[in-house]
């Protein structure tokens, strides 16, 4: 046991020394200000050092140390999303946050629709895949690593054994994929006069020199401060781990398949509302200061960025090297997808400002959450456009059903058991009703008696 604890531990410290190993190079080549995040970076070089990398430092034992990493680093970033922002009220925010709803699901069973398409009427017949390779897209680019990493074992119980390799890897893709054409399409949208005229913003006040009494106090704060934003992390999860375990006694009530899906559905979903019932109470107590969102940004990007570390130094190149062909085109697709509903459902479904809403929605479709909110931050630096909200709202309804929900647990199920085409044929109905009712939405709020 204290030797296992004793590996645990040595791995922990040395993925955050690759953490800190990429932050430090990716401040220095200037690549975190052109957008792309210093953990592809860190990931990089743990590859290159890995077990599958040229250079054998990191043995395949202690990378194994950091399989169960995944969902519990989901859980500590789903945990800080709504903790230290004031939350609004509903009535302001129905509109925006269900258009994004409907656009944000349309998005990701259009994933599963254009997977099964793919792998039906090419990868099978061309190279004979295994069918849940239709489902890649939605859990590497809506899911990102946290998610592929946890499906993996339920691949692996229907025979697709380099599920959680090829997820990752369909992560990475979908991460740098999501940063790099969104930036691109930030500066597209900023020369063709699509993005929302922002104020202008006032000086900043230069900062009076710190004497040491006063800089040990700050230091001293700061710390305190730091720890109290993660004991309100951690109200949230322990209320996530809550929610599961009442769900876990309520559910064989109703049915014994939906226990099953809740006892395989990932923790993070949960989390979120656990942190908007933490957001709620603090709120309602007077005490909403106890959660800053400085410190809930910090707590969320480290842990995505030793998230994305880990998979990537962990990935399997030798079975990425012979399923390159398919990865490559469902990648491909799914991005063409994306790009798809951004430029052409976007501007029909979404409240104004819809670029900045529609950047959101394409970079966690593409990327996860966080790359929608640092596209959101390169389209929307000063925050005028109001979308951080209804996007929070719209993560909270819409994670659990995509993204590592319901949904992403139930489609390796549904296509092992009622077959690829069938699934396909539902995911088209599905996506085919939620643009439609965006269109719909969007129609009546446009209309006289909407307004």
């Amino acid at each position: 046991m204290n030797a296992d604890l004793l590996e645990l531990g040595l791995s922990g410290v040395v993925l955050g020394a690759l953490v800190l190993l990429g932050r430090s190079l990716g401040e220095a080549s200037g690549m975190q200000r052109i957008g792309l995040p210093s953990a592809l970076l860190s990931g990089l070089i743990g590859l290159l050092i890995g077990p599958y990398g040229p250079v054998h430092w990191l043995p395949a034992g202690l990378t194994e140390r950091w399989i169960p990493f995944p969902e519990v680093l989901m859980t500590l970033v789903f945990s800080t999303m709504l903790l230290g922002k004031p939350l609004p009220s509903a009535g302001s925010l129905w509109r925006p946050a269900t258009a994004q709803l409907l656009l944000g699901l349309t998005l990701g069973f259009g994933q599963y629709l254009m997977g099964g398409l793919v792998v039906l009427g090419l990868l099978i017949p061309w190279l004979g895949v295994h069918p849940l390779m239709a489902c890649l897209i939605e859990v590497g680019f809506e899911g990102g690593h946290g998610s592929a990493a946890v499906m993996g074992p339920i691949y692996a119980q229907w025979g697709f054994l380099g599920g959680r390799d090829l997820g990752l890897a369909m992560a990475t893709v979908g991460l740098v994929s999501s940063v790099v054409v969104g930036s691109l399409l930030v500066i597209l949208a900023r020369s063709r006069g699509w993005l929302a005229e922002s104020e202008s913003a006032p000086e900043p006040t230069p900062l009076a020199p710190k004497t040491p009494a006063i800089a040990e106090q700050t230091w001293f704060r700061g710390l305190e401060r730091l720890a109290t934003n993660l004991g309100c992390c951690g109200l949230a999860v322990l209320l996530a781990l809550a929610l599961q375990r009442l769900l876990l006694v309520i559910t064989p009530n109703i049915s014994g398949g939906l226990t099953e899906v809740v006892r395989i559905m990932p923790l993070f979903p949960l989390a979120l509302l656990g942190s908007l019932l933490v957001q709620g109470l603090l709120e309602r107590s007077g005490q909403s200061g106890l959660a800053t969102p400085r410190p809930q940004a910090q707590t969320a990007s480290l842990a995505t960025d030793l998230l994305i570390t880990g998979a990537m130094a962990g990935l399997n190149l030798p079975l990425l090297l012979h399923d390159w062909l398919p990865l490559a085109v469902l990648a491909g697709v799914g991005l063409a997808w994306n790009l798809l509903g951004l430029l052409l459902l976007a501007p029909r479904i979404l409240p104004s400002p819809w670029f900045e809403r529609g950047i959101t929605e394409f970079g966690q479709a593409t990327g996860v959450a966080a790359s929608g909110l640092l596209l959101l931050g390169l389209a929307d630096p000063e925050g005028d456009s109001n979308t951080l909200a209804p996007f929070s709202f719209k993560q909270l309804a819409m994670q659990p059903i995509l993204a590592g929900g319901v949904i992403t647990v139930v489609a390796p199920l549904a296509v092992e058991s009622i077959g690829l085409p069938t699934w396909t044929g539902l995911c088209l109905a599905i996506t085919l009703s939620f643009a439609l009712g965006g269109l719909l939405l969007a129609r009546s709020a446009s209309s006289p008696s909407g307004q």
